[in-house]
């Protein structure tokens, strides 16, 4: 017997399709240049399939993750369709755009460790998504070097949430091992 479906789980679906609309015409970096929507859906699913999460608000975040980064979203558009805090936990996820690539991605290491349970657990699945992603279908235009500091760069964002969901932390560790194995990293 299936389950009954709560008012979270309609507003789970809408901000699918809000950021489905929102990220319509982007494409990931792979070779294949997939639809971008594929990453979001992705990091929700793994947090509810390999990490068990069930909250609500964790997985329709991990859904709108990018928006805010990557899209015309603003802020305030989140909070009034989503709530206070969707918002918050989507904000603390979102690197500032206006800053240098090398100081977005030293601030997330730096800032990882403080993030809420809720930003953590996205953390988590939205690094071992990359990483699989990247390890099955690089982007053409990243050498072997750039792919490297790619791998080495999340393992210390990620070694700072250490102890937020055993499951999704071991599934990212065994992401990173083959990694590092196939591009001949020690």
């Amino acid at each position: 017997m299936l389950p009954i479906l709560d008012e979270s789980t309609g507003l789970l679906l809408k901000a699918i399709h809000f950021s489905a609309n929102k990220h319509r015409g982007q494409r990931r970096k792979d070779l294949e240049q997939t639809p971008y929507i594929n990453h979001p859906i992705e990091v929700a699913q793994r947090l509810w399939e390999i990490g068990g999460v069930r909250d609500p608000f964790t997985l329709i975040a991990a859904v709108l993750h990018d928006t805010i980064e990557d899209t015309d979203t603003s802020e305030q558009e989140i909070e009034v369709l989503f709530g206070q805090e969707v918002r918050s936990v989507v904000m603390e996820v979102t690197d500032d755009k206006s800053l240098p690539k090398q100081e977005r991605k030293r601030l997330q290491i730096e800032h990882a460790a403080g993030a809420s349970i809720r930003a953590k657990l996205i953390k988590l699945s939205d690094k071992s998504c990359n990483l699989a992603d990247l390890l099955l279908s690089p982007p053409p235009s990243w050498n072997l070097e750039r792919q490297r500091q790619y791998v080495l760069w999340t393992e210390q964002v990620v070694a700072r949430l250490r102890g937020t969901n055993s499951a999704l932390e071991e599934s990212y560790y065994e992401i990173l091992r083959f990694g590092k194995q196939a591009l001949n990293i020690s």
